[in-house]
């Protein structure tokens, strides 16, 4: 008698396990339409005072016998997968998520695929300072096999009596060494009002670690078809990154290239502290091509080609190095400049690990 009476309540059970996952899942379903309601409307997922008011109701009218603890917690669980299911579906919706393209995006740019599989390598001054300056630095690299160099005419400093850049003076500078010995062109922009001006002499726009918050210039870019170098801010998450690169793809521009050039942390033995696992998450999360600058992130000249070789076995699609014919007088980052004699070891080095094809 006893032995029917268990099998009984333990059919009941299964009964009440199936109803309750059904329940779940009609939750669930519910919760993914909320969040889609919330990303349109522009409102944080994550509502607190919500999810306090729904647990009191809970326990308020709770039967028992479970008590009030045990249902704070249940619920509190139930709660937390509503809002992972939640952030799982906004990724989907993505246009730079790896779930909306599986396929890598190539960034063709006169010939040179970024992201196509071949690893690339971008070097060129901090800053243009002079004509002679960026052209010394043009010869080299191209001596080297080097076909994109960067080089900066606008600079955002820290200091506003710092060296700013030579502006659109620069930049011309920069293209006519550029053509000379068939370089292609990066350069930072600062200011939505420059972008038209610069485009005949800048084949990727850089937008900088100062500027990835930059919303109105990240949509100014989305709105062209220039391919866009989008390096991480200092301290942004990885979320906030994709976020920002998001902002660019959904105005129509998918040329974008991300660069992780370090973040800032506590570290003082380094620049900033670079994040190597950057790069593997990025390519999982993302189709766009990843790029480490190997000055920035360390900020040291001894360890820039470990790193860059760390980068490379990691997944990194290119690395970008600042080249100097004389550092000790550069008017920016004098000392995580490389001299041209220091870039060729460096190179050789890079390309001796074989991670570099």
């Amino acid at each position: 008698m006893e032995q029917k009476e268990l099998s009984t309540l333990r059919e009941q059970m299964d009964a009440i396990n199936s109803k309750l996952l059904e329940l779940l899942s009609e939750r669930a379903k519910i919760a993914i339409e909320i969040g889609e309601i919330k990303e349109k409307q522009g409102v944080p997922r994550l509502d607190p005072e919500r999810e306090k008011i729904m647990l009191e109701r809970l326990v308020a009218s709770n039967p028992g016998p479970l008590p009030a603890a045990t249902v704070r917690q249940l619920f509190k669980q139930i709660f937390q997968a509503s809002m992972e299911l939640q952030t799982a579906e906004h990724k989907k919706h993505l246009l730079v998520s790896r779930k909306q393209q599986q396929e890598d995006t190539v960034v063709d740019v006169k010939g040179l695929a970024i992201g196509g599989g071949t690893p690339i390598m971008v070097a060129g001054p901090c800053s243009v300072e002079s004509y002679d300056q960026v052209r010394t630095v043009a010869k080299a690299i191209s001596a080297a096999g080097v076909k994109l160099m960067r080089g900066g005419a606008f600079k955002p400093r820290t200091s506003p009596y710092d060296f700013q850049g030579l502006g659109m003076d620069g930049l011309k500078m920069l293209r006519e060494a550029a053509d000379e010995f068939g370089l292609s062109t990066i350069s930072e922009i600062v200011d939505p009002r420059h972008l038209e001006a610069a485009l005949p002499y800048v084949d990727i726009i850089q937008i900088g670690a100062r500027n990835m918050h930059n919303f109105e210039l990240l949509k100014a870019v989305g709105d062209m078809r220039t391919p866009v170098v989008l390096k991480r801010g200092l301290a942004a998450t990885m979320e906030e990154f994709v976020h920002a690169a998001e902002y660019i793809v959904s105005r129509g521009n998918t040329q974008v290239i991300l660069i992780e050039r370090g973040i800032r942390t506590y570290e003082k033995w380094t620049r900033n502290t670079l994040d190597i696992s950057a790069v593997p998450l990025l390519k999982q999360e993302t189709h766009l091509p990843v790029l480490v600058d190997v000055t920035h992130s360390t900020g040291r000249k001894d360890i820039m080609a470990p790193c860059a070789k760390a980068a490379l076995a990691a997944g990194a699609d290119g690395i970008m190095v600042e080249v100097h014919p004389n550092p000790a007088v550069a008017l920016s980052d004098a000392a995580q400049q490389l001299n041209i004699e220091e870039f060729n070891r460096f190179f050789d080095d890079v390309k001796k690990s074989g991670l570099f094809k």
